[in-house]
């Protein structure tokens, strides 16, 4: 099977993970349609920055994920669907847990109606690690049970839910893609290596972070876009969940160590309070069993941590430092 001629719509096609995507798929000779946020600028987010061939190759939808009649239209002659819009900061979910149920939810609900309206062929959903919560059992395998530790997690897990139940009660040709956190160029601010990276190439010798014990799975992007690729192909995998990670750990403190050494700027951690999340609402541990991912996919991580550090030290050393890198949250 080819992507070449193969009308494809990814919504939060604007995103980090979107638009990598987006572009991975141009290149792979689809037919592709973004699904972009709109905005008065007419902008297409991180695909404003994308190579003049690719965007040249692009039918760009601005719209409102919220809006079932935008979607609907989108999805209108499509045969797969890579639903990636979403709503993502855990701290900001805390303060606006309203605009997650309204995005995650019910944007999610509007985009499975839609591909049952227009007989998409595969829809390939995106759902968090976060789901988990700290898990009970390591490594994490697809079965383990969900558990809502902040806002966010909970929207992502109705979102899960709903595809389950499409697929349940209407056949709705569904895969549901669960990556653990992946990192890499264009990924914002807030996430905590670019929080960390930003930091430290501004030259500071104190680098504010919060909790430094927990510990996270940490994918390339690239990877992970070869996992979304091969989630929309592998045949006979619909209703299914399938988590995408490296099957390793590091802790905060791990990753901190890591970028320091690559980066080669001598500084130390600054414990801000205003960085950790509320005592039961952080996740204390996220590891992959990516098994799963290996016999239905093909799929497996071939991305170092610290390769990928250094591939996105090299991106962001192209970019002006913001303002301020200290006062991001994670």
């Amino acid at each position: 099977m080819t992507w070449k001629g193969r009308r494809v719509l990814i919504t939060g096609a604007d995103g980090f993970i979107g638009s990598h995507v987006t572009e991975a798929l141009v290149r792979a000779g689809a037919d592709v349609h973004a699904f972009c946020m709109y905005n008065s600028n007419g902008s297409a987010g991180w695909l404003d920055t994308s190579a003049e061939d690719i965007r040249a190759s692009l039918t760009v939808h601005l719209g409102d994920i919220r809006d079932p009649k935008v979607v609907s239209d989108a999805c209108c002659s499509i045969d797969v669907v890579f639903h990636l819009a979403a709503l993502v900061a855990i701290p900001y979910s805390y303060v606006t847990p309203d605009s997650y149920i309204e995005t995650n939810v019910r944007g999610t609900l509007n985009v499975l109606q839609a591909v049952c309206g227009h007989e998409c062929t595969r829809l390939v959903a995106t759902s968090t690690s976060e789901v988990y919560g700290t898990p009970s059992t390591l490594p994490i395998t697809e079965t383990h049970p969900l558990q809502g530790q902040s806002p966010y997690s909970a929207t992502k897990i109705a979102a899960d839910k709903l595809c389950e139940s499409f697929w349940n009660s209407f056949e709705t040709p569904v895969v549901v893609l669960r990556p653990f956190n992946t990192y890499g160029p264009r990924q914002s601010a807030r996430a905590v290596i670019p929080t960390i990276l930003r930091q430290l190439l501004a030259g500071v010798d104190r680098v504010k972070l919060g909790s430094l014990d927990p510990r996270r799975d940490m994918t390339y992007v690239e990877d992970t876009v070869a996992g979304f690729l091969a989630a929309g192909m592998a045949p006979g995998i619909e209703g299914r969940t399938v988590q995408l990670g490296t099957g390793r750990t590091e802790s905060i403190r791990e990753i901190f160590d890591t970028a320091v050494q690559v980066t080669g700027v001598d500084a130390k951690v600054e414990h801000d309070e205003n960085r950790v999340r509320p005592a039961r609402s952080e996740v204390m541990v996220l590891q992959s069993d990516p098994t799963l991912a290996r016999e239905l996919l093909g799929w497996e991580a071939t991305v170092s941590l610290e390769d990928g550090i250094r591939l996105t030290v090299d991106w962001m050393r192209e970019r002006p430092a913001v303002a301020n890198p200290s006062s991001y949250v994670i």
